[in-house]
């Protein structure tokens, strides 16, 4: 414990990590608050002497824009298909990889990649992948489609292609290529706390169920998950926080526009919303911030009560 009188060093030692907080996070959230509750709020107003009365219309206008259900329901549907998803998927994945013991670094490492990449390059790939393009090189009045790798996998076991993200799309098969990115951008970081998890299980447990002849379903059902719970906890609160953060992957694999060509802003999202308000109000910006932190800390505290009765420490 530090003397009392070397308390200043420690304070001093301190300081340039408080003060960048104080900057750059304590302030702009205390900034948003305030800007959340200026009527009509604009930062060039604000400049020019203009004076803003204090109300709560920018939550109004929040709530009575057309398209913010749209974008709410936008994030909200991605985040309940992909936290489970990802989750369960994460979770089969580390099991896999905990009973395996040759190239199980490597095969860690290949599993880790997604996480240190960009999640707009790999959005393009993404997009890549899924896309299918028309082209009018191939004489008069004939359009070459050259299809994405997916559609070329569907083709080759006698499917049909499917316009996926291209003009004419469904929302349907929107929502089902931001899944499947999302999930897949997801499993690492689960990967690695559910495996990191794993490894510090006591071995004890699996064997005396091996003694006793109990199969292995029961082990992973009445040990592993149990055993496991906390961390399993934690990717699910972490997983529906940044799920309803969604925003980069969207742009990565739909560009700017937040949806195909012809209808765009389909797949806005809360931070997408966010965003869009920035340049010209910020105060509806605020007020929507403010609302997505309101959801997030609701179903973060519901997460906290569930996972207290159903996780053992």
């Amino acid at each position: 414990m530090v003397e009392s009188k070397h308390k200043w060093k420690a304070w001093l030692y301190l300081s340039p990590a408080i003060i960048l907080l104080l900057v750059f996070t304590v302030w702009p959230i205390i900034n948003t608050v305030r800007m959340a509750f200026l009527e009509n709020y604009n930062s060039m107003g604000a400049v020019g002497g203009k004076i803003y009365a204090f109300g709560i219309g920018n939550f109004k206008q929040v709530l009575d824009y057309k398209l913010f259900l749209n974008c709410l329901g936008n994030t909200m549907l991605l985040t309940v298909l992909t936290v489970p998803l990802s989750t369960i998927l994460a979770l089969l994945i580390a099991v896999c990889l905990n009973a395996i013991k040759p190239l199980q670094r490597i095969l860690q490492t290949i599993f880790f990649l997604p996480y240190v990449t960009n999640s707009i390059a790999i959005g393009m790939v993404f997009a890549a992948m899924f896309n299918m393009v028309g082209s009018a090189f191939g004489g008069e009045n004939e359009i070459v489609v050259t299809a994405g790798i997916i559609n070329n996998v569907i083709e080759f076991f006698g499917g049909e292609a499917v316009n996926w993200i291209n003009a004419g799309s469904t929302y349907a098969a929107n929502i089902t290529v931001m899944v499947v990115y999302i999930v897949w951008n997801a499993l690492p970081f689960k990967i690695l706390i559910l495996l990191g998890g794993l490894q510090s299980i006591n071995k004890q447990y699996y064997d005396a169920a091996r003694v006793d002849g109990t199969r292995r379903s029961r082990v992973f059902t009445k040990i592993t998950v149990p055993l496991l719970s906390p961390m399993l906890a934690y990717v699910v609160i972490t997983g529906f926080i940044g799920g309803f953060k969604e925003y980069s992957s969207i742009v990565g694999i739909f560009g700017e526009h937040m949806g195909p060509a012809g209808d765009a802003k389909r797949l806005n999202t809360m931070v997408g919303f966010i965003y869009d308000s920035l340049s010209t109000q910020q105060g509806r910006a605020s007020a929507a911030a403010l609302i997505l932190f309101g959801i997030i800390f609701v179903v973060t505290m519901i997460n906290l009560y569930v996972s207290k009765k159903k996780t053992h420490y």
